[in-house]
């Protein structure tokens, strides 16, 4: 089971985009237990519609947009947490006892959120610190929903993950849950 992992995302074959040339994220267990993750974005850019530091959206449907997303439960248990990064730095997390359960979410401090934009590249950095995970092995979802710029107020959407299971795209679906790394114990 390793530290790290980054690896490409797959779109959802109902929703291709051809604005996004390719679409990565990664996600390394650092010394203290927290998580660092990254997502990069490659394309043209321009076609996309990217909420920078001027746009406040609803905290709530920050997944409605361009946003990253990262799933963390554990093998052992249904809960997990889901985790909504905006590119302009909004964040929201979600906790569930099992697959779409939503729970009261503890509070907790805030994840460090660093987004860069460098030509045709948009990157997003998050780190979790050890306090928003769970203990021991986790098994983490790393997605994203990339909105396209079409005209119409609401633009259409391409959703980005490791796996995808069978149907409709579904980010809550455990078969997504495709990383497995092991956060170090106290």
């Amino acid at each position: 089971m390793p530290a790290s992992a980054d690896t490409a995302l797959v779109c959802h074959p109902d929703s291709p985009e051809a604005a996004v040339r390719a679409l990565t994220a990664g996600a390394r267990v650092l010394p203290d237990g927290g998580l660092a993750l990254v997502w990069r974005l490659a394309g043209d850019l321009a076609a996309l519609r990217i909420p920078d530091a001027t746009t406040t959206l609803p905290p709530e449907r920050l997944w409605a947009h361009t946003c990253f997303e990262a799933f963390v439960g554990t093998p052992d248990g249904p809960a997990y947490r889901e985790f909504n990064f905006s590119p302009n730095g909004q964040w929201m997390r979600f906790d569930f006892s099992g697959y779409r359960q939503r729970v009261e979410s503890p509070q907790l401090p805030a994840p460090q959120i660093v987004p860069r934009r460098a030509g045709d590249v948009l990157e997003l950095a998050v780190r979790l610190g050890v306090e928003q995970l769970p203990p021991g092995e986790l098994c983490v979802g790393l997605t994203a929903v990339v909105e396209a710029e079409d005209g119409r107020s609401s633009g259409r959407h391409s959703y980005w993950s490791l796996r995808h299971p069978a149907g409709k795209p579904d980010f809550h679906h455990r078969e997504g849950f495709a990383l497995a790394l092991r956060v170090p114990t106290p």
